[in-house]
């Protein structure tokens, strides 16, 4: 038996796509459990519409995080094999057959990554896709951790390691995964693909990351990563700046050959993902072009500012390793 499991809230503008497209699957869902965080908005009254066409069933657990809502949506669900998505995207037409396939022909196997790409619906929101999600043929199967928009995972496999933490409001599904990775190997398909809009927005895209780096410093992820970003931005770039004022100007072309370092990926990716939704232009191009490195360092400036209010909660609170 196959369980999906979502949690929402205050989704009343997004909730639907996802909806559709759960009842659109080519393999049907034997059950989809949705846990809502006490929205206050018409999320539930939305989803109540699907009870026709979906094994559905809407639970309401106000002040609930994503974790605790996942926890409770997972522990309510029958299904051994459960598949795991998010409000907020729209999933391809066999992504349930595509995630849950390689469960259902190994018993020994318990967790399947899927993937997810960037649904565009502006040049700024696909500069934005470009800028932050990989492509599948940078995944490398042996350390990819999977979004919790798209994976599966047997229910025994989730009881294990603990389920969700449920002290962690973000980047919960990498402490989940990393508590998976020391149990099993996960199996990545490639082919189950949820559609995930790019924030709109520099503001709401500041605002993600935030959030996002404020959770890496409460769960102690990443210290290599946000030491290299401090040491770039706050001693690298200015003994540089210092070496071309008082050395020789020479020193101002490591600027932009360290940025074209930085940024070849996000641009190797970009003519696919405006061909995509065919944003082809001249002049679309070099817009979404001119966008990358802003957003490059909108995000990093989020990270750098989100990360220290992490670790900060975390020694006052002390939560688990």
């Amino acid at each position: 038996m196959i369980s999906v499991v979502v949690t929402v809230l205050n989704e009343g503008e997004s909730v639907r796509p996802l909806m559709e497209s759960l009842a659109a699957q080519t393999l049907p869902p034997d059950e989809v459990v949705i846990v809502d965080g006490g929205s206050r908005d018409n999320t539930v009254a939305i989803l109540r519409e699907y009870e026709s066409r979906l094994p559905l069933s809407v639970v309401v657990k106000a002040g609930a995080n994503i974790s605790q809502g996942r926890n409770r949506g997972i522990a309510l669900a029958r299904g051994d094999v459960i598949a795991v998505t998010d409000a907020g995207v729209i999933l391809q037409r066999d992504w349930l057959a595509q995630i849950t396939e390689p469960l259902v022909d190994d018993p020994a196997r318990e967790v399947v990554s899927g993937f997810f790409v960037a649904d565009a619906r502006s040049v700024f929101e696909a500069a934005m896709g470009a800028a932050v999600l990989p492509l599948p043929d940078e995944i490398d199967p042996a350390t990819f951790l999977p979004s919790s928009r798209s994976i599966a995972f047997r229910k025994s496999a989730w009881e294990a390691v603990g389920g969700y933490p449920e002290w962690l409001d973000y980047c919960e599904d990498l402490i989940f995964d990393l508590r998976l990775k020391e149990r099993t190997t996960f199996a990545l398909r490639r082919d189950a693909v949820v559609y995930f809009r790019p924030r709109g927005s520099l503001r709401a895209f500041f605002k993600q990351y935030y959030r996002y780096a404020r959770g890496d410093g409460k769960a102690d992820l990443w210290r290599k990563r946000h030491a290299i970003r401090y040491a770039t931005y706050f001693a690298a770039a200015p003994l540089i700046a210092l070496l071309a004022l008082r050395v020789h100007r020479l020193f101002w072309g490591l600027f932009p050959l360290g940025g074209l370092v930085y940024l070849a990926q996000p641009y190797r990716r970009l003519p696919d993902v405006l061909a995509r939704r065919g944003y082809t232009s001249p002049a679309q191009i070099a817009y979404a072009a001119a966008l990358v490195p802003v957003i490059r360092v909108v995000g990093d400036a989020a990270k750098m500012v989100g990360y220290p209010v992490g670790w900060w909660w975390r020694l006052r609170h002390y939560p688990p390793e």
